[in-house]
């Protein structure tokens, strides 16, 4: 039984697509004042990374970053096994009064987006949390939209998205793998 697998960002495409987000980003937020972007370990921070590089490009501004691991404020932490590896976190400098955006690749459940927010209530009360995602491919559980999209996929029972970056995985693109085929 073999993953019947389509292509649905390129490299290219993936450029564009997190170029199209940063611009957004910058829109929503009236500029870069009070801007932050938190990505969400492991391919959020790198997300978050390429598009804060774009609003440095394109503003002349650096925007601070950083990066949350929600390993242990997971609902289903008991079920990861009884020594979950846990990664960085990193929030630099203080979050009060901040435009705060989560970003991620993949939005699905909104169960690892809820754990952001509570991981995130415990570093102060920002402004106003925000959520970039790469791909935005529904089958919500709980009540979290996001307000960045670079693509909406509708997703077959049983599929999957894959995003990939380079940083992590030595290639960039974003792939729809549907349900097992007999």
């Amino acid at each position: 039984m073999a993953d019947l697998q389509s292509v649905i960002l390129n490299a290219r495409a993936l450029e564009r697509t997190l170029s199209r987000m940063a611009d957004e980003i910058v829109e929503r937020n009236d500029g870069t004042d009070g801007l932050m972007l938190v990505g969400i370990q492991r391919r959020g921070v790198h997300v978050a990374e390429r598009i804060a590089r774009v609003i440095a490009a394109r503003e002349g501004v650096e925007v601070t970053r950083g990066a949350l691991d929600i390993t242990l404020y997971r609902d289903d932490l008991q079920t990861v096994g009884p020594r979950p590896v846990v990664g960085r976190t990193e929030i630099p400098g203080t979050i009060d009064g901040k435009h705060v955006i989560i970003v991620d690749d993949v939005l699905y459940t909104g169960r690892t987006v809820r754990a952001a927010l509570n991981e995130l209530a415990d570093f102060g009360r920002p402004a106003r949390v925000g959520l970039a995602v790469v791909v935005d491919r529904g089958g919500r559980e709980l009540p979290i939209q996001p307000d960045v999209v670079g693509k909406h996929v509708e997703v077959p029972a049983g599929g999957r998205v894959d995003v990939f970056v380079t940083e992590l995985d030595g290639r960039d693109e974003v792939v729809v793998a549907g349900a097992p085929r007999a």
